[in-house]
């Protein structure tokens, strides 16, 4: 391999999971972005849930026909995702769960970075049920998180960290391993099809 040649950026899909009404997500995915946009080596599209207005039944209809026309490209495009959930009832939320339904394939040999937010908990459990999720669509989710314990009271009104060093530490740890599984999996899938 020669290394005198940095490899082309990742592209990363980063998923906005939560759509619900007065949502803390864009909060949360803006401090995110900033530090993923601090990088030269990651490309970054936003994917948000609140804007895909996917039917819940899996019938092709002209609606979810349009609905997919506009997201699916942009995660097939993706060599790696970062996921971004809420924890709702101990789990991610519904609207999360349509956005990886519809898709299959785009998912494939590609790793997944989490990010999570909640309560005492931070989203941690949201986060572990996505790992079950993903490893069923033949995705890889990187070991290390980052997680937003009372993620309300962790930000000013300004949408700035109160206390930025464990949670940009944490981001910079992930999104290390994102980009490591990310190039790995990329130069194998060159080489050989990824065969489900």
């Amino acid at each position: 391999m020669n290394t005198d040649t940095a490899p082309a950026p990742l592209n990363v899909t980063l998923v906005v999971g939560s759509n619900r009404h007065g949502r803390f997500g864009p909060v949360v995915a803006n401090w995110l972005l900033d530090r993923v946009r601090r990088r030269d080596d990651i490309v970054v599209q936003v994917v948000d849930v609140a804007e895909i207005d996917l039917p819940t039944t899996f019938a092709r209809s002209a609606e979810a026909t349009e609905a997919l026309r506009t997201v699916t490209p942009k995660l097939a495009e993706a060599d790696a995702f970062i996921v971004l959930t809420p924890e709702y009832n101990h789990s991610y939320p519904a609207g999360l769960k349509n956005l990886v339904d519809w898709h299959f394939a785009e998912w494939q040999a590609k790793p997944v970075g989490l990010v999570s937010y909640g309560g005492m908990a931070g989203g941690l459990r949201a986060a572990e049920h996505l790992r079950q999720v993903f490893a069923e669509l033949h995705a890889v989710t990187v070991r290390d998180t980052v997680s937003f314990h009372n993620a309300g009271a962790s930000f000013d009104d300004e949408g700035r960290l109160r206390d930025p060093s464990g949670p940009d530490a944490a981001a910079k740890t992930m999104l290390d391993q994102l980009v490591w599984w990310g190039l790995a999996l990329r130069e194998a899938k060159d080489r050989r099809p990824y065969a489900a």
